[in-house]
């Protein structure tokens, strides 16, 4: 008898198959009864027998691997969202995080930061690289469109940059928590092996950074309070959110608050010289 759960992965395969255009991925048109790929096509493509994979349509395969379940959403062109559901679907579980670099995002989510005219605001990856700023980020937190790509790493900047350093309130505390967020966000989004040349470089360039890399401290970005000392409008208060974009488990987007009027006043000052 074909459990629910059986069913529905079944009924998912079989939607996903029929969505495929054959004719994009190069495959003959004639005589197709139905749209979408044949069984016998996906199969191949996922490197699986006819008979086997037939079964798991029909809800009678059994339970595949996490491999084989790979496989099959590589063959059918899952996106990200609909490879987590066929394995929430298959084994009641995600997939193992992937962690795919990017140097860009979407013009919409620029728009989004574009539209904080006095709030800094950037989004960055869970190596945290900067790949989006507004213009009030460029005039208090630094002007990344002058920076090239591999400065614009706030870890590194943290242990490299004097400007960065002197802008901080109380140094020592601050490099410690991006450090431990920093080893918190690198895991969780599956990014361990990708920081491995970062964490070598800085850990080679700063005794600092080595030290603290070597106590294994963790913590959450999440939010708070943050002050700079700006070389000229002096300090700025500002409280700190971090949001996940919605579909990239490997992006973050912070915003800065000016947390008084006085704060504020001091950002549009700077964007008016910028």
């Amino acid at each position: 008898m074909v459990s629910e759960k059986e069913s529905a992965l079944g009924a998912y395969l079989k939607d996903r198959r029929a969505r495929l255009d054959p004719e994009a991925l190069g495959l003959p048109m004639s005589r197709r009864r139905t749209p979408g790929l044949r069984r016998e096509e996906v199969a191949q493509r996922a490197h699986v027998s006819v008979t086997w994979y037939t079964w798991l349509e029909q809800g009678r395969g059994g339970a595949p691997s996490a491999e084989v379940l790979e496989r099959i959403a590589r063959a059918l062109m899952l996106t990200e969202v609909e490879r987590e559901h066929l394995f929430l679907l298959a084994l009641g579980r995600p997939p193992e995080t992937r962690y795919h670099s990017v140097d860009s995002i979407t013009p919409r989510l620029q728009r989004v930061l574009d539209v904080l005219e006095t709030s800094p605001a950037m989004v960055r990856t869970a190596t945290w690289d900067v790949v989006a700023w507004n213009r009030a980020a460029a005039a208090v937190l630094g002007d990344y469109g002058r920076m090239l790509p591999a400065q614009r790493n706030i870890l590194r900047l943290m242990f490299s940059s004097a400007r960065v350093r002197s802008a901080q309130t109380d140094w020592e505390s601050v490099a410690r928590f991006v450090v431990a967020a920093f080893r918190a966000e690198t895991a969780r989004a599956g990014a361990t092996e990708t920081a491995i040349a970062l964490v070598d470089e800085l850990s080679r360039s700063s005794p600092e950074f080595e030290r603290m890399w070597k106590d294994n401290e963790v913590s959450s970005p999440g939010g708070g309070t943050k002050q700079l000392r700006h070389p000229e409008v002096g300090l700025i208060t500002m409280e700190y959110s971090s949001f996940a974009v919605d579909g990239r488990t490997d992006l973050t987007l912070v915003i800065y608050n000016p947390a008084s009027e006085d704060d504020v006043a001091k950002v549009r000052a700077l964007l008016s010289k910028s």
